[in-house]
């Protein structure tokens, strides 16, 4: 198997011989056009005088350590294009997201297979090298013969990603079509663990993140990171973009976000946003930022006080997501709050039993004035899983879930 490897390490250098054995120049780079074949190396790209050769990987007739023999004397320069991944270019010393490890890392050597292809020598990506061994070829090549090199690496454990566990980070959207880059390594990651890689990027490649995701994994994502992170991505967005992402987000999350924001670019979200969605969002951005109204969300459910467990029932099926929905709410004809019924209690009961008798001994609520401290402190005393937002009047505004008091606490 060793010898059907190749490293680009080895590769970057060699001397390239026509068919008659003549020196042509020495390779500079290799290029995959994926959109094409994922895999192959496509182009050999060749310094020859004072331009550069680019050779198919169909008029290769030999490829090894010693040198790259042709088959095929229909050589044509060199252009650059837009279609190609260049391994020294676009891949060495760059940084990619290993989708396995779902961490950030730093490209050092590139691993190819030697195959036969249609009777043709041909090499596959196989992996990125990332660790000890591959500092040491790149260090030694030119220096020590490749033979050497290969004897002293055994003695180092092999740190590397397999190709289709890699994602590229690109910022340019288009681009990103042009070679074929997916997004489902991304997507499929969990929101915490794409936060984390964000977090370790550079501002231009987490727009890149953000601009190569579906808005969903987007606003997922933007709930997890850092709230400082998190407004200079929406800063660097177009309001449309923004806009579709903070619909995606709880409408508690969507106000923080847009209150740190300049008032003209929140507006021109604002303005971008679905009417139902932006309504919300409006109501939330007049509470206090600090206070319990400024952390509640708009996504309770609340009932008649003399509604059934079949009614319940039937809301929360029409509802598109329960997930973070612990209890039900029972208001009187002018919303004020009158009981707390916790969620978990209707499933076995029967449909016709009236929800009152369901309800929570204690009925326990904040004003939306409320300071988010003192909110905190109430989750802890009480063992709460949400809590009731009021006004003055005792009229039910909304709702904050431990989930949002675990996101203040972690801000802390």
């Amino acid at each position: 198997m060793a010898e059907d490897i190749l490293y680009l390490t080895e590769l970057l250098g060699l001397k390239v011989y026509d068919l008659k054995g003549r020196l042509i120049g020495t390779l500079r780079d290799a290029a995959l056009v994926p959109l094409i074949d994922p895999i192959r190396v496509d182009r050999f790209l060749v310094g020859a005088g004072p331009g550069w050769l680019s050779i198919r990987y169909d008029q290769i007739k030999s490829i090894d350590t010693d040198g790259i023999h042709l088959k095929d004397e229909l050589l044509t320069p060199y252009h650059s294009d837009e279609y190609m991944l260049r391994m020294v270019r676009d891949l060495l010393d760059q940084q990619v997201i290993d989708g396995q490890g779902r961490k950030v890392v730093r490209v050092n050597d590139v691993t190819f297979l030697k195959e036969i292809e249609n009777g043709t020598q041909v090499l596959h990506i196989l992996e990125i090298d990332i660790g000890i061994r591959s500092i040491v070829r790149r260090v030694l090549s030119g220096i020590v013969p490749a033979a050497l090199i290969r004897s002293l690496q055994r003695r180092i454990p092999p740190h590397s990603i397999r190709w289709e566990f890699c994602n590229i980070v690109e910022a340019d959207p288009q681009r990103r079509v042009r070679l074929n880059i997916s997004s489902k390594l991304l997507e499929d990651m969990h929101p915490a663990d794409l936060a984390d890689i964000v977090e370790h990027l550079g501002h231009e490649d987490r727009t890149a993140i953000i601009n190569a995701v579906d808005t969903e994994t987007a606003a997922e994502m933007l709930s997890e990171v850092d709230p400082e992170i998190q407004t200079s991505i929406i800063e660097s967005l177009q309001a449309d973009k923004a806009a579709d992402i903070l619909e995606e987000m709880e409408p508690s999350e969507a106000a923080d976000v847009l209150n740190e924001l300049e008032e003209e670019q929140s507006e021109q979200i604002l303005e971008e946003m679905d009417p139902e969605e932006k309504e919300d969002v409006e109501e939330l951005l007049e509470f206090n930022e600090n206070t319990a109204g400024g952390l509640m969300d708009t996504g309770f459910l609340a009932l008649p006080e003399d509604a059934t467990v079949a009614q319940a029932l039937t809301e929360l099926k029409a509802k598109e997501t329960i997930e973070n929905l612990h209890y039900l709410f029972l208001v009187d004809e002018e919303n004020h709050l009158r009981a707390t019924v916790p969620l978990a209690k209707l499933f076995f009961a029967p449909g016709d039993a009236s929800l009152k008798e369901f309800a929570s001994e204690r009925l326990l609520s904040v004003q939306a004035d409320f300071k988010q401290d003192r909110v905190a402190e109430f989750f802890d005393k009480y063992n709460l899983l949400a809590l009731p937002v009021v006004n003055e009047k005792e009229e039910l505004l909304g709702v904050i879930t431990v989930d949002d008091v675990v996101a203040l606490l972690r801000q802390g």
